[in-house]
């Protein structure tokens, strides 16, 4: 049924119970202590499971299942141990399913179980009678029906080790009814996780020898730099060849905001002038220019590393293709790679960052009225500790912040990724709560993003889990509106009400919050938030005609 796992010797895991009890039980091997769920009759044996066993495991019951897979997706991402979700039959499942293909796309350690209808009524038209498999398969690792109740344990452990391995992704189970409820007793021997081979010489050997020759080196660390836990390697590697770094995804903060080798801030000239672009942990995809780097007349070489070879690009050519434990290959590297870059290749990037701050500091103390939405991140960033975990969940006002907010340690940024499936933040808040709970957790919500998910704030309110959200309330779809205008000279299906009370809706959940329209009473309005120990959100009305700068759609 799966890929063969490496099984621990010798040693045997005895398991007793209805399946539930069993699911539980392995889950919690894997370092699983939180259920995400929206309660439904064909799961109930994993609540009983998760409420009465021997070693209870927290549920949190959210209002849309999609929140409960986001979760688990975050769970993934900020503990580098698969996160569980569990939702009911039917709907159940094709709620989860844009969340299920966000984790896919972010490369996030998932496992999903849904409810099933009953095996011995199938084809008679049993409540939410679906055959789930073929609409998950695609966007999973791996996706089954597990008919026989003696092999729910081995695949409930199976699915958590397959998660995990490289690449990481969600893996989705369904049970019938009968087979969940029925008892049994049986053995498994636990399979682990695979881990991530060593590098091949001969392509550690290849990049050597472009490092050797290149003039203007840049490195891009992605997600699975943080999630394959490589970035402590990735930092020293930077430092050891002093390279300029732009980082993405999870791995911002590898190098702490305010480093002299990160150039995100000038990745335009970084990347339009580079000869030499080694990209690690992150798909080549339309944030990297599909992997077209350098000047036209002399494009850039292009290095690829990830830690399974399946990731590696296949649409464009690459002068080295690097598969394997990415901690390795930094390591490996540092000791045996050297570079020829320009010596003024990193001060012209140094400079272009620092242009770039300087142009912006304006902005970070805008008056202006209506509220520049920059104007909100130079108050955060004075509030913010090193440790915060920021969750982006929306179109231009995320932009602006990850324009802005450079986080200080590595794996304390989550944003919907490349799938850009919005709704995620509830979910990720959660998730970070729990995951993080001496850490500040700051949810940044566009006021679009918000009406996907806003109603999950009761869910934190009903868990105890305090979290500060931020709207930028601009009362539109920026990041669709700007682009229609410019092709159209128009645009329609953009505008949202303004003025919309946001804060009234956290608070007739049982939460906290406040409407701001003076810029001067955004950092008092972020304090009370953070000193409130309440799912607490500032609705900040900004400026509805201010657009994000991009230059192109595609980076």
């Amino acid at each position: 049924m799966y890929p063969p796992g490496k099984v621990a010797s010798g040693f045997v895991m005895r398991l007793s119970g209805h399946g539930g009890n069993q699911a539980v039980e392995v889950a919690q091997r894997h370092g699983v202590n939180v259920m995400f769920t929206l309660s439904g009759g064909h799961v109930f044996p994993l609540y009983d499971a998760a409420a009465k066993g021997p070693t209870p495991m927290r549920l949190i019951d959210v209002r849309h299942e999609q929140t409960a897979v986001f979760a688990a997706e975050a769970t993934g991402r900020l503990t580098r141990d698969p996160g569980l979700a569990v939702v009911t039959a039917g709907p159940g499942v094709t709620n989860s399913v844009s969340a299920v293909t966000s984790a896919y796309f972010n490369g996030a350690p998932v496992v999903v179980i849904g409810g099933r209808a009953p095996d011995y009524l199938w084809g008679a038209g049993a409540l939410q009678e679906m055959d789930h498999v073929p609409l998950l398969a695609p966007v999973t690792k791996h996706a089954a029906t597990v008919h026989d109740k003696l092999k729910v344990a081995a695949a409930v452990d199976e699915a958590f080790a397959l998660a995990a391995s490289p690449r990481r992704g969600p893996v989705f189970l369904d049970f019938p009814l009968e087979t969940i409820y029925d008892n049994s007793e049986v053995e498994i021997s636990p399979a682990q996780r695979d881990r991530a081979s060593r590098p091949d010489q001969s392509q550690l050997d290849a990049v050597t020898r472009l490092l050797a020759t290149a003039r203007r080196p840049v490195l891009i660390l992605g997600s699975d730099v943080w999630l394959g836990r490589a970035e402590d390697a990735a930092r020293g590697f930077a430092e050891a060849l002093r390279l300029p770094v732009i980082t993405n995804g999870q791995a911002r903060g590898v190098l702490p905001g305010g480093h002299e080798l990160l150039v995100s801030r000038a990745r335009g000239i970084a990347l339009a002038e580079a000869d030499l672009v080694i990209v690690a942990g992150t798909p080549l995809d339309f944030r990297l220019r599909y992997g077209k780097f350098g000047p036209k007349d002399a494009p850039a070489a292009v290095v690829h590393a990830v830690d399974s070879a399946a990731g590696l690009a296949a649409h464009c050519p690459l002068a080295a293709g690097v598969s394997g434990d990415l901690a390795t290959f930094f390591t490996e590297l540092a000791g045996m790679a050297s570079t020829a870059a320009d010596a003024a290749w990193l001060p012209r990037l140094q400079d272009a960052v620092r242009a770039s701050v300087a142009d912006d500091a304006p902005l970070l103390a805008s008056a202006a009225d209506p509220i520049h939405p920059v104007r909100i991140y130079g108050e955060l960033l004075r509030l913010l500790d090193d440790d915060a975990v920021v969750i982006g969940d929306g179109g231009d006002f995320v932009s602006f912040a990850g324009r802005h907010v450079e986080p200080k340690r590595a794996g304390g940024w989550l944003d919907p990724g490349p799938f850009g499936c919005l709704g995620t933040g509830l979910g990720y808040a959660m998730a970070a709560r729990l995951a993080r709970p001496s850490s500040q957790v700051v949810l940044l919500l566009g006021d679009g993003a918000a009406g996907l998910s806003l109603m999950d704030a009761d869910t934190l309110v009903r868990h105890k889990l305090p979290v500060v959200m931020v709207c930028g309330n601009n009362a539109g779809w920026g990041l669709e509106k700007w682009p229609m205008r410019a092709l159209y000279g128009y645009d329609v299906a953009a505008d949202l009400t303004p003025g919309t009370r946001y804060d009234d809706v956290v608070r007739a959940l049982g939460g906290a919050g406040e409407l701001v329209t003076d810029p001067a009473q955004i950092g008092p309005a972020l304090r009370r938030a953070f000193d409130s120990g309440a799912p607490y959100l500032v609705n900040v009305i900004t400026d509805p005609e201010v657009e994000y700068p991009r230059t192109t759609t595609g980076v």
